[in-house]
């Protein structure tokens, strides 16, 4: 057993050396003042930051997520909680006229607005990506119609197409006659198409702009001394470079045309239009799950089948992109 270092010797002088110089640091760290070394780690420190944030979406997002989920398979009305009935209300949605005119809206506002919020945003993202005098008020206009609220936004479209509008007035004057863009079935559907088009192009136009900043120039000169005129480099280089983010554009488009609410209602107003006959689903649950006697229970099937069908959307969507992929 080895005896301690008597004080004063080389061996004894060393070892205090040694413990003292951590010592020494941990105090010129800190401007002379003694560092504290935090020795315990608190497990659950992580979730106490994460705290707020999971409160917010577990209040807002998942317990309605799932209290919807629970009402689908009730009859719970607006005031009454409602007993358990099955798959009653899904049954009922099969024999039910409303419920597939407004799927069969629903379905064809996709398919009006996908396709053109995919590709017009592109042409329009490269329009104003060349840095030519003037090209940020351009970005600016174009996102003007993004940050403007959909209520307002909708306001003055349907004062536009009223039948005494500006545009009615325009088609008058030069002699075409008034249109009833507000009063058909099919033009009505139209013109929301119009609204959720030129109100998204913005959006989606960052997006695109983010994309096309990463595809390397050196690609297009190429193509250029190939003698690939402006369509052909548009075909061949730009649309592989951004099409995964054409693929985000689609799945994004697509959910939001399928949930389509104000625009609809603001310009077919409470009631669809003409007998209803514009009616989407979102518009089917607001009106049969809203007042004193909502069928709350009812309406939750639509929202459940709503949320399949955008998620199967979406599915959809990447399943195509990874078959070319592959």
């Amino acid at each position: 057993m080895k005896s301690p270092a008597a004080p004063g010797t080389p061996a004894a002088s060393a070892t205090s050396a040694t413990l003292a110089a951590p010592a020494a640091h941990a105090t010129a760290a800190r401007g002379g003042r003694p560092v504290r070394r935090i020795t315990r780690h608190l497990p659950l420190s992580p979730w106490l930051f994460a705290a707020p944030g999971l409160l917010v979406v577990g209040a807002f997002s998942l317990y309605p997520f799932f209290s919807t989920l629970v009402n689908a398979f009730t009859d719970r009305r607006t005031l009454v909680p409602g007993t358990f009935v099955g798959l009653d209300n899904f049954r009922e949605l099969l024999h039910d006229e409303m419920f597939w005119i407004g799927l069969r809206n629903s379905a064809l506002y996709v398919l009006g607005v996908v396709p053109a919020l995919v590709l017009l945003p592109l042409l329009l993202a490269m329009l104003v990506q060349r840095h030519i005098p003037g090209i940020s008020f351009f970005r600016s206009a174009f996102y003007t119609p993004v940050v403007a609220s959909i209520v307002v936004v909708g306001l003055i479209w349907v004062w536009m197409l009223d039948d005494r509008g500006l545009i009615n007035s325009l088609l008058e004057a030069v002699g075409i006659g008034r249109v009833g863009f507000l009063s058909d079935q099919w033009l009505l559907l139209l013109s929301a198409m119009t609204v959720t088009v030129w109100k998204g192009l913005g959006y989606y136009m960052i997006i695109y702009l983010a994309a096309l900043a990463n595809v390397p120039r050196e690609l297009h000169e190429a193509a250029a001394v190939d003698g690939a005129g402006a369509i052909r480099r548009f075909i061949t280089v730009t649309v592989p470079a951004v099409r995964s983010t054409m693929v985000l554009v689609a799945a994004l488009a697509s959910v939001s045309a399928f949930k389509v609410f104000s625009e609809v209602y603001l310009m077919a107003g409470p009631s669809g239009g003409p007998a209803g006959e514009d009616t989407t689903l979102v518009m089917l649950v607001q009106r049969v799950g809203t007042g004193l006697s909502g069928r709350v229970g009812y309406a939750s099937a639509i929202s459940v089948v709503i949320f399949v069908v955008t998620v199967g959307l979406m599915l959809l969507v990447l399943r195509a992109d990874r078959k070319e992929d592959a």
